[in-house]
């Protein structure tokens, strides 16, 4: 199961895991037992083992024996028949059983690491979505409204799924749907014509007219409801919008949305987004609102109070409108059309769309309507929503004036890394070039480190620690890691997986095998942060060893060991970076 859908795909997990389930399984056959469902898993202490398994208890319930003796006995007969990856079985607490792997297992997964570095192939990479089309959704910024925070949050949410859904040989194809059309642009039309500022040459820098834009809407949004006559007014714009029957509308219209998606494009680029494709609301609305005509007539949907609606309280929702009063189509019968546009373009086996949890209801609802109007489809679709990101001010809301453009963000965590930068020895040059990469890493970090649906409290300075939680501390690891190999290299020295003496195994060596494991879970439960998790533990590893430990050695016959570890570390850092969407400099 992939993110609650189902594939008849055969999972490319880590050898270990199935090989350890038919040890257990065959030791309770020979021991006449019944062979249950049962857990094994990765203990969170690693002085308990590499897996540890409840089968004993879970027979011990079953069987009505006390769980320990039946550890012990199954433990006996698993040290008998062990595997050369196993060096020992051990039972633990109440009747958990540990299995330690051999020093020989370690080695092999280390030399796996180099030799997919050295051929170009992605460690940790699986095929289990081959030849499954799979797009997602997500950022959908409105023209004519800024670029906010909460459209970073989206991004990063729907990037890092992205890549992480393309690292199983999906033909991921990244989509983005972006509101130019409906009542905010009406809003930021009416806020024009009454703003004190001319309307912008397009000789005025883009930042310039994407300010403007955004106090036009803010002054629309503001005073909308003032009177009935902006009411009137706004309302009247907005059908000029739908129908292009006013000359000025239309040129406030074309300019406003050009400058808005030349706008994006920019930090799309900045943030490491490519769409393959964009949808707009101003296609899908005519064939929306066909769309909800023709199901009215089918009884789905139904007239009320001048507008057309679907009344789904008896599946414990809500009523929506699809059509309203002036018989213009909402953005619930936009989506049923963007389904269908979405799915004309690339034949998706599944579409993954992702937003803010403030539209869940929403988004219940909508699904309920497609499946009355494209029931193939709504199987195919899954709704995937995070929470707001929020500083500690608390949300901001465009609708006040008061949003936190996305760009005011990143410039302010670009400059605070400039400081932190302005003793290292960069030039202007690489100085701006790797504070937008750091600072691009640490929202993405703070974001992604965190389930997916939970509200983030977005602190900056935490963001831009090289200590500890942070995107840039991961960052920083890599460039370690990558200064060893280099320093390593200039002496003369290689990384090599094998040794005639092998040194102790280590708790690096613990992590660094687990990668194609987390990368597999990110994926099944579509949670980035189980990558994020990881990496910060595998830095803590690096880093410990690093301190501990003498790399760079040509006296000691370890030491092109160790440099393999550093590699491996650099790999899977690397790699797992990557999925999450942040790029690792060269230098910090």
């Amino acid at each position: 199961m992939i993110g609650g859908f189902y594939f008849d795909l055969a999972y490319n997990k880590l050898m270990s895991v199935p090989k350890l389930k038919e040890l257990i399984e065959v030791a309770l056959k020979e021991l006449n037992l019944e062979v249950p469902e049962f857990v094994l898993e990765h203990p969170t202490n690693l002085d308990h083992g590499d897996y540890s398994s409840n089968v004993a208890l879970v027979l011990g319930k079953k069987l009505k024996k006390e769980p320990l003796s039946l550890a012990v006995e199954i433990t006996q007969k698993l040290n008998e028949k062990k595997d050369i990856d196993v060096e020992r079985v051990e039972v633990a607490g109440a009747g958990f059983i540990n299995f330690y792997l051999s020093g020989k297992f370690f080695r092999e997964r280390v030399a796996e690491i180099l030799a997919a570095a050295k051929s170009g192939q992605n460690f940790g990479q699986n095929q289990t979505l081959k030849d499954r089309l799979i797009l997602v959704e997500y950022t959908d910024p409105n023209p004519f409204k800024q670029f906010h925070i909460g459209h970073l949050m989206s991004n990063a949410v729907g990037e890092s799924l992205s890549r992480i859904i393309s690292f199983a040989s999906a033909n991921i194809k990244r989509v983005c749907y972006q509101g130019d059309a409906g009542r905010h642009v009406a809003l930021a039309i009416w806020g024009i014509r009454f703003m004190k500022e001319p309307f912008p040459a397009e000789t005025a820098a883009l930042s310039s007219r994407i300010k403007y834009l955004g106090q036009a809407y803010a002054l629309g949004a503001s005073h909308a409801k003032d009177s009935p006559e902006n009411e009137k007014e706004i309302n009247s714009i907005n059908q000029k919008i739908y129908d292009r029957s006013d000359e000025e509308i239309n040129q406030f219209y074309d300019q406003g949305r050009e400058w808005s998606l030349e706008y994006f494009e920019e930090i799309y680029k900045k943030l490491g987004t490519q769409f393959d494709q964009y949808f707009f609301e101003s296609v899908a609305a005519p064939r929306g609102k066909e769309i909800v005509t023709k199901f009215l007539k089918k009884g789905v949907f139904e007239e009320s109070e001048g507008a057309v609606v679907l009344k789904e309280e008896k599946s414990g929702l809500h009523t929506r409108v699809f059509i309203n009063s002036q018989g213009l189509p909402t953005y619930e019968a936009k989506e049923l059309a963007l389904a269908e546009m979405k799915h004309e373009v690339f034949p998706y086996d599944l579409s993954i769309v992702v937003t803010a949890n403030e539209v869940n209801d929403y988004f219940k609802v909508l699904l309920k309507a497609l499946e009355f109007t494209n029931p193939k489809l709504a199987e195919k679709t899954k709704h995937i929503s995070h929470g707001l990101l929020k500083l500690p001010t608390g949300k901001m809301s465009s609708r006040t004036g008061e949003v936190i453009a996305a760009e005011a963000l990143l410039s302010e965590i670009e400059n605070r890394a400039k400081e932190k930068m302005k003793d290292r020895g960069f030039n202007e040059e690489e100085q701006t070039k790797l504070a937008s990469i750091i600072a691009v890493g640490a929202i993405k970090y703070s974001i992604l480190k965190q389930k997916i649906g939970k509200d983030i409290i977005f602190d900056i300075e935490n963001s831009l620690s090289f200590e500890g939680d942070s995107g840039p501390y991961l960052q920083y690891t890599h460039t370690r890691a990558e200064s060893v190999l280099r320093k390593a290299k200039e002496e003369g020295m290689m990384a090599e997986a094998t040794t005639e003496t092998p040194p102790p195994s280590t708790s690096l060596e613990r992590y660094l095998y687990r990668f194609p494991e987390i990368v597999q879970r990110a994926l099944d439960e579509m949670e980035p942060h189980h990558l994020a998790t990881y990496l910060i533990e595998l830095a803590g590893e690096f880093n410990n060893f690093y301190a501990h430990s003498k790399i760079i050695d040509k006296e000691d016959k370890n030491s092109s060991y160790r440099l393999a570890l550093t590699q491996s570390v650099s790999t899977v850092m690397k790699n797992g970076l990557y999925l999450l969407g942040i790029q690792v400099p060269e230098k910090m």
